[in-house]
């Protein structure tokens, strides 16, 4: 077994969504449960097909997002992982839940638009995602002054009155 880590290309501030399912059918229902849960959505969606073809199966209604979902399912390369790509301004909190009640969604690896790394484990059979490096590591423990600014912010961008 080989170990390796598979960085994510993408835009400083575009958030994706890495999963696992397990069916080829989960293109069509996690692109069903995006605009349904979120009129207008504009994402892209790859899915890594484990099985008979074994394609790269994508959907989606963004062209930049479906290239950046496109080229990192193939870097990552991982049976049934999936990879979402949200255009500007829309945001995985309002998401995540439809996406959890998808039949076939297994798991959940992230949701962020921080640096990313995939930590994949590659065997004769194929590869498996282990697990994601999401962003950095704390430098320390927040204050006052630090949580009114994350308070402050969250009304910023409207999740908070």
């Amino acid at each position: 077994m080989e170990l390796s880590t598979v960085k994510i290309e993408k835009p400083e501030t575009t958030n994706f969504i890495l999963g696992q399912t397990h069916f080829i059918k989960s293109v069509e229902d996690i692109h069903e449960a995006l605009v349904t849960a979120v009129p207008g959505i504009k994402f892209g969606l790859a899915f890594c097909e484990a099985s008979q073809k074994c394609l790269l199966r994508w959907s989606g209604n963004d062209e930049a997002m479906l290239e950046l979902a496109r080229k990192n399912a193939l870097a990552i390369a991982a049976g049934h992982s999936f990879i979402i790509f949200l255009g500007e301004g829309f945001f995985p909190v309002n998401i995540l839940n439809a996406l959890k009640m998808v039949p076939e969604v297994c798991r959940l690896f992230c949701a962020t638009a921080n640096p990313s790394e995939v930590i994949v484990a590659e065997t004769e059979l194929g590869r498996a995602i282990l697990g994601v490096v999401d962003g950095f590591s704390p430098k320390g423990i927040e204050t006052e002054e630090d949580i009114a600014e994350r308070k402050n912010l969250l009304k910023q961008i409207g999740y908070k009155l």
